[in-house]
């Protein structure tokens, strides 16, 4: 079945930084989009940054030039390097499987002096 299991989250200071990793397993991972989203408290779920198959990618304004997102197609993974970090990036992060509809349990990350 298909199982997505991020990791890599945590409490770090303003202006920091954290990786994010999301290991995908039981679907053709190579050939589908990934996504990174967000959940802070009380607000709805957005997307942050987005993988396609030929690895271009798309960014959120509030991220671009602070996040990267990257996959590597032999081992399965997708990850997000999360740079300059402020306090309004606080929230769970969840990896998506776009075409299948699903999500990974989330992480937290928490930015906060």
């Amino acid at each position: 079945q298909v199982q997505l299991v991020e990791s890599g989250g945590g409490l770090v200071q303003p202006g920091g930084s954290l990786r994010l990793s999301c290991a995908a397993s039981g679907f053709m991972f190579r050939i589908y989009v990934m996504s990174w989203y967000r959940q802070a408290p009380g607000k709805q779920r957005d997307l942050v940054a987005r993988i396609f198959v030929d690895s271009t990618t798309y960014y959120v304004a509030s991220v671009e030039g602070r996040f990267t997102i990257s996959r590597d197609n032999a081992k399965n993974t997708v990850d997000l390097q999360m740079n300059n970090l402020q306090p309004e990036d606080t929230a769970v992060y969840y990896c998506k499987y776009d075409a299948g509809g699903y999500w990974g349990q989330g992480t937290q990350v928490t930015v906060s002096s």
